[in-house]
């Protein structure tokens, strides 16, 4: 069986072109103004496919997923030249923090340095911070790090940013940040790395239940987005997992990568 999240519509896919996200985020659609998938990061990659009812049929680079964006949503790509890196950061009007901020970027958004002075990488989304770039390439961060960037984000089903993120998301980014490939839905990133004992917890394993995915950030605690929080949030392990076997069941996988 096929799975529709990476596997594109043949009755849609009639073009091949490279097309960037120019949006601080886009929403990947289902189908055109249907339910969110996932969301794509300004300077994301994606090879256009088709087009209906004035959206873009994508399959994004990072991780193969397809869905609709909105037509104005894509620009001509350009050579990114640096990644926000900060949790999330804004574009300004000119090279000072008290001018009008332009634009909102999260962790993961990539850009094209236009010039530079000691303070800010001038770019077409306006004056961000040097604070919180790093040049391209960017050298493997610690998962757990970039995770704990995201404590207290809102939990926000489909959300791959500061502004709202969900447990998947939340793993997703982590994981590429460190340079590992990661697909953005739970269940298939249960399929990752190799079972090990339940209870022989070392930060970096992952923890799985159905539909739910968090992240062990010591022998006791663990990082996850959630909804009985409705945010992220790193707690205990053990009072955990009483909470979420009372809802959602068992642990069904833990694993190592």
């Amino acid at each position: 069986m096929t799975d529709a999240r990476v596997t594109p519509d043949p009755a849609i896919a009639k073009t091949s072109k490279a097309g960037q996200i120019g949006w601080a985020d886009v929403d990947l659609l289902r189908h055109p103004n249907g339910p969110r998938d996932r969301q794509l990061l300004l300077g994301d990659a994606v090879t256009i496919l088709g087009s209906r009812d004035d959206h873009i049929y994508v399959q994004a680079e990072k991780d193969g997923y397809v869905g609709y964006v909105p037509s104005d949503s894509l620009t001509e790509p350009t050579k990114v030249t640096h990644q926000i890196t900060a949790a999330a950061t804004h574009g300004y009007a000119d090279a000072s923090i008290k001018s009008h901020d332009l634009i909102c970027l999260s962790f993961g958004g990539k850009v094209t340095a236009l010039s530079d002075d000691q303070e800010f990488i001038e770019t077409a989304q306006g004056f961000i911070p040097k604070q919180a770039l790093s040049e391209l390439p960017t050298k493997p961060q610690d998962p757990i790090t970039t995770a704990r960037l995201f404590l207290n984000t809102p939990y926000l089903w489909g959300g791959n940013t500061r502004a709202g993120i969900d447990c998947s998301g939340l793993i997703q980014t982590a994981m590429l940040s460190a340079d590992i490939a990661c697909p953005g839905d739970s269940d298939q990133q249960e399929r990752l790395g190799h079972s090990v004992a339940h209870q022989d917890y070392q930060p970096g394993d992952l923890l799985f239940w159905k539909g739910h995915v968090a992240l062990i950030t010591s022998k006791n605690t663990m990082i996850h987005a959630n909804a009985h929080h409705m945010r992220v949030v790193e707690e205990a392990i053990v009072p955990a997992l009483t909470r979420i076997a009372d809802t959602t069941g068992p642990v069904t996988a833990h694993k190592r990568l």
